[in-house]
Formats: structure tokens, C-alpha cells, sequence
């Protein structure tokens, strides 16, 4: 990987762990559905020069139905799951958690796609769902006020974007990458539309919620995907996953720093055998092959 490339590598890592944290920052003032339907309004509005252009409104209207479908898997049923998940539970916890995407893609390659799966790589799924099971033990607390629903929620974004990924993947393998990413952004922002305003905060949040409602529509979700898409273009696939292991890192970090959020053993140790489960279902490790 060249350097210019490691760093937006890097950049795109920092710019994903910190969205955890932006989320817990802002979700308490406007509630999870007003929160996650003002980011994907403001993602929707960075595509949309590219969304007008006359070559591009065809392919939309052509693709309506596998947008909305993208759109509720990739974006308002995740975002919405994560918004309401950080509103009990720590930014770096739930960044951790999120490294289980690719264990979730590997279940379902293997249970949708009827593909076997090697021994290191069910070794590596046991393994990372162990490290689930040490983080989020002593947060499986069911009652009211507890944190297991948050939990739960957490795990079904990352099994969201594990199924968005097959179902993108497949769809739309033969059309501008632009496509499912500016296309489906303004879809969720559609279908979040209704629920947002008619939860609306009945006091208007503070500038700093505000702020980062921005860096959240702007930076983590329209930069962010450029970026990616942009790796995409210039590093293998098998490169590119290896940002999984990063964002948990920087989740914790901007946690820590900003958030005051405490790093436990108990979150290192689930961080490390997560991780190392994941390295091992996405064939980065065993010899696994893809």
C-alpha cells in the first residue's frame, strides 16, 4: 500500500471510529430517529449535484426499489439501531462491536450463498462472538434501564451492513459506485423523514449537539464514503477490511479523550479476542483462503 493511500487508509478509520462518538454527543438532545434522519438529510444534500445530473436520474429511476432496500440495510436501520444503542452504552463499546461486520458477512455468505466455510474461519466466528460475549456480559441486563436491548441493537446494525454488502455487491456490480451510495443516502433520508419530524425534540438541542449532527452528515457519512469508494478504486478488497480493526481502536480513543469514556481490562480483552476472531473469519489470518 502506498502512502498517500495508507493515510486516507488511516483517515477513513479515524473518520468512522469518530462517529460513535459524535452520535453519543448529540443523540441525548434530538433522540435517535431525529438524529439519524438529520444526517442522512445532510449526507443526501452533499450528493445531490451529482443526483441532478441528467445522466444519473435514469439510473435512479431504474433502480428505485434495490435503492430503498440498500438504503434501509445500509443506512436508516443501522444508523437509527447505533443512535439509539449510544444513548446507554459507551462510544468505544459500540465502535468494538462494530468489528463484528465482517463475522456477520461470512454467516451469511455461508448460510445465503451456501458456501463452505474452512476450519479457520469457523474457528474465527466461535472466536469473535467469545470476545462479544466477555465485552458485553455485564451488559446484558434486560430490565428496565438496562443496557441489553442496547446491546442487541448494536450487534443487529453490524448484521444490517453485513447483508447490505452481499445484497450491494450483487446489485449493483455493473454500476457506477456512485450510485448506491449517493442514490441510497437520499432513499433513507426519505424514509426517515416522517419519523424524525414527528419525533422532534421539543427544545430546541444546543449548537454543540448541532455541530455534531454536521461532522456526522458531512465528514462521517458523504466524506467518508468518497474516501472509501476512492480506496476502493486504488487498494485490493482483502486490504481495504483491514479497516475494521482500526475503527475499534480509534472508537475507543476518541471515547477516552474527548468523552471521558474508561477503558477497562474487561474492554481490552474483549477488543483483542474480537478482533482476533474477526482476523481470522475474514482469512487475515490461518491461511485462510477468500
Amino acid at each position: 500500500m502506498a502512502q498517500v493511500e495508507l493515510i486516507r487508509f488511516l483517515m477513513l478509520a479515524a473518520i468512522w471510529g469518530s462517529s460513535y462518538m459524535f452520535m453519543r454527543i448529540a443523540a441525548p438532545a434530538f433522540g435517535p430517529l431525529p438524529l439519524v434522519m438529520l444526517r442522512l438529510a445532510g449526507a443526501a444534500l452533499f450528493f445531490l449535484p451529482w443526483l441532478l445530473r441528467a445522466p444519473v436520474r435514469p439510473l435512479l429511476r431504474r433502480n428505485v426499489p434495490a435503492l430503498f432496500l440498500v438504503a434501509a440495510l445500509n443506512s436508516a436501520i443501522p444508523f437509527s439501531l447505533l443512535a439509539f444503542s449510544v444513548l446507554r452504552l459507551q462510544a468505544g463499546f459500540c465502535a468494538i462491536l462494530g468489528a463484528t461486520v465482517p463475522m456477520f458477512a461470512v454467516a451469511i455468505d455461508a448460510l445465503w450463498w451456501r458456501h463452505a466455510l474452512q476450519p479457520a474461519r469457523l474457528a474465527g466466528l466461535a472466536l469473535g462472538f467469545a470476545g462479544v460475549t466477555i465485552l458485553a456480559w455485564d451488559h446484558l441486563d434486560f430490565s428496565a434501564g438496562g443496557t441489553g436491548w442496547s446491546v442487541l441493537a448494536t450487534l443487529g446494525a453490524s448484521a444490517c451492513y453485513a447483508f447490505a454488502a452481499h445484497y450491494g455487491k450483487h446489485r449493483f456490480a455493473n454500476q457506477p459506485v456512485m450510485l448506491p451510495a449517493a442514490g441510497s443516502m437520499m432513499a433513507a433520508a426519505l424514509m426517515l423523514l416522517p419519523l424524525g419530524l414527528f419525533q422532534w425534540p421539543a427544545q430546541t438541542p444546543p449548537m454543540p449537539d448541532w455541530f455534531a449532527v454536521a461532522v456526522l452528515a458531512v465528514v462521517c457519512t458523504a466524506c467518508a464514503y468518497l474516501l472509501y469508494y476512492k480506496l476502493i478504486a486504488r487498494i485490493s478488497a482483502t486490504a481495504l477490511t483491514g479497516v475494521t480493526f482500526v475503527i475499534p481502536v480509534f472508537g475507543v480513543l476518541w471515547g477516552a479523550l474527548f468523552l471521558h469514556e474508561a477503558i477497562t481490562s474487561r474492554v481490552i480483552a474483549g477488543m483483542a479476542v474480537t478482533l482476533l476472531g474477526t482476523a481470522f473469519t475474514t482469512g487475515m489470518l490461518g491461511g485462510a483462503k477468500r
